[in-house]
C-alpha cells in the first residue's frame, strides 16, 4: 500500500532519492517540479542564448554537442522510480515509462527495465567496476595534449597556448596514462602508442577508474540514460559536476583559452600539475555519491 501523501520535507534536498511507494501530494511535487526548471535553465542560459543567436563557446558547448543532449532534457523533472504524484495522471499520465493509478501516476521502473534491461545492466556494471578501482591522479589531463600530438589541424579552432613544436615536446617527455577509452579514441596515430595502456570499448570496465575526469563527467551521461528513474536533482547534481569538469579539462588543455577568460592551469609545470590533482581529487569526491546513487538507481532494475 502507497505511503500517506507527504508536503515537501526537509528531507527532500537537493538529491535526495525518495522509497518507491513514497507519494508526494500536488503541492509538493509542482513545487519540486518548478524549482527543477528554474535551475536546469540558469544552468542552460549561455548555451540556449548563444543557440539563438547563432554562436558557439569552445568549453561550454561541450556537454551538448558530445553527450548531445539539449536543454530541454535537463528540464524535464522526474521524481524517481515508483514516486506517486497525487494527481499527476491529467498532465503525465501519458508519458512513457509512467502508469496511472486513478487520478495519480508514478514512474513505471518494470516497464522501463523491460524494454531496457541490456542498458541497465551496462550501465551498472561501468558504475559498479570503476567505484570499486582505486583512484589514479597521474595523467595530468594529457589526453587533451595527446589529440594534437604531431598534427598539423587539431579538433577545436582555437590556437595552441605553447605552439606546435613546444606541445609535442610535452606529450614526449611525459608517459601517456589515460584509462579513459572516450578520451583515446580520439589520440592522433601518432600518440596512441605513447598509451601506457592500449585502451579499448571492451575493457572500458576495467580500465576506469573515479579518478579520471571523463570517467566522472560521464556520470551526466549515465544520468540522463537512466532516464525517468533518477530524480531530477541527482540529474542537474550530475550536469552541473560534468560543467564544472569540462571548464578545468580545457583550462588544463594545449589550447589558449584567454580570448574565453580562461587562465591556463600549465600541466607542463610542477605547479600547474599539483593544481591539476588538487582539482581532480576535489572533483572525484563529489562525483562518489553521485556514482553510489545512479548505482542504486541501476542496480535494483537490473534484470
Amino acid at each position: 500500500m502507497p505511503s500517506p501523501a507527504v508536503a515537501l520535507p526537509a528531507a527532500l534536498e537537493p538529491g535526495a532519492v525518495l522509497e518507491p511507494g513514497a507519494v508526494l501530494d500536488g503541492g509538493a511535487w509542482r513545487t519540486l517540479e518548478d524549482a527543477h526548471g528554474a535551475r536546469a535553465d540558469a544552468l542552460t542560459a549561455g548555451r540556449r542564448a548563444r543557440a539563438a543567436r547563432g554562436e558557439t563557446h569552445p568549453v561550454d558547448d561541450f556537454l551538448y554537442t558530445y553527450y548531445s543532449y539539449k536543454p530541454s532534457v535537463l528540464r524535464r523533472w522526474h521524481p524517481g522510480a515508483g514516486v506517486v504524484l497525487a494527481g499527476g495522471a491529467s498532465t503525465r499520465g501519458d508519458w512513457r515509462w509512467y502508469v496511472a493509478e486513478g487520478a495519480n501516476v508514478r514512474v513505471d521502473a518494470d516497464a522501463f527495465a523491460t524494454e531496457r534491461g541490456p542498458l541497465l545492466r551496462a550501465i551498472a556494471g561501468i558504475l559498479r567496476a570503476t567505484a570499486l578501482r582505486r583512484a589514479a591522479f597521474g595523467c595530468f589531463g594529457l589526453h587533451e595534449w595527446a589529440m594534437v600530438y604531431r598534427q598539423g589541424e587539431h579538433r577545436h579552432p582555437v590556437p595552441l597556448r605553447l605552439g606546435r613544436q613546444a606541445t609535442d615536446a610535452v606529450v614526449e617527455d611525459h608517459q601517456l596514462a589515460c584509462t579513459h577509452f572516450d578520451a583515446f579514441r580520439f589520440f592522433t596515430d601518432d600518440a596512441a602508442p605513447r598509451n601506457r595502456v592500449a585502451l579499448s570499448r571492451e575493457l572500458q570496465p576495467a580500465t576506469e577508474q573515479p579518478g579520471c575526469l571523463h570517467a566522472n563527467m560521464d556520470l551526466y551521461k549515465w544520468a540522463v540514460k537512466l532516464g525517468p528513474l533518477v530524480p531530477g536533482a541527482l540529474l542537474l547534481d550530475c550536469f552541473e559536476l560534468a560543467r564544472d569538469i569540462r571548464e578545468v579539462d580545457m583550462r588544463a588543455s594545449p589550447y589558449d583559452l584567454a580570448d574565453w577568460d580562461y587562465a591556463p592551469i600549465p600541466i607542463e609545470t610542477v605547479d600547474g600539475k599539483a593544481e591539476y590533482v588538487a582539482l581532480q581529487r576535489g572533483f572525484a569526491e563529489r562525483a562518489e555519491p553521485l556514482r553510489a546513487a545512479l548505482l542504486g538507481i541501476a542496480s535494483p532494475h537490473s534484470p
